[in-house]
This record gives structure tokens, C-alpha cells and sequence, in this order.
């Protein structure tokens, strides 16, 4: 409901897309070597699927709580993802 949430929210990510290849710096490239990002990913498709149907919908009281769960939920994918690398890369390496 609020334009400027949402011009922001929409920038950052369009932003966060471009900033993940710098943010790259696992040493295994694939993702098949973690088999929890794997999962992630997965997580991250459906929360894009979900994001496109609610984009969809009116703006009303369900949809709205909705719509900003999600929202959350899809940029702490990006908030997860490395952590989960950094952790599974340390698990191996010990």
C-alpha cells in the first residue's frame, strides 16, 4: 500500500541481483558441492512464484500481510544463502 516501500523494495531487488556476483567468494563454484543451498534455491524459486501470484491479486487485508511476509522471506534468502556457504565451507575444511 505504501508507493515509496515499494519503489525501494522493488530497487533493492533489482540492486541485490547485481551485487551477488561480487558478493561471490565461496571456494567451491557449484551448487551441487551444497546440498543445503540446494534446498535454498528451491526455497527461493517458490518465493518467486508465490511473489508473482500475490502481485496479482488486489489490494486487500489478506493479500497485503501476504505479500510482506513474502517479501521478508525472499530477501533473507540473501541474507541465508552466504551464511549457509560460509558454514558448509568451514564443515569441510575442518
Amino acid at each position: 500500500p505504501n508507493k515509496l516501500g515499494g519503489v525501494i523494495a522493488l530497487v533493492m531487488s533489482i540492486a541485490i541481483l547485481f551485487l551477488m556476483p561480487l558478493l561471490h567468494t565461496n571456494e567451491t563454484r557449484g551448487l551441487q558441492f551444497y546440498p543445503l543451498n540446494q534446498i535454498l534455491f528451491w526455497y527461493m524459486v517458490i518465493m518467486i512464484l508465490l511473489l508473482t501470484w500475490i502481485g496479482a491479486r488486489p489490494v486487500e487485508a489478506p493479500y497485503i500481510i501476504t505479500g510482506q511476509i513474502l517479501t521478508i522471506l525472499y530477501f533473507s534468502y540473501y541474507i541465508i544463502n552466504p551464511l549457509i556457504i560460509k558454514l558448509w565451507d568451514n564443515m569441510l575444511n575442518s
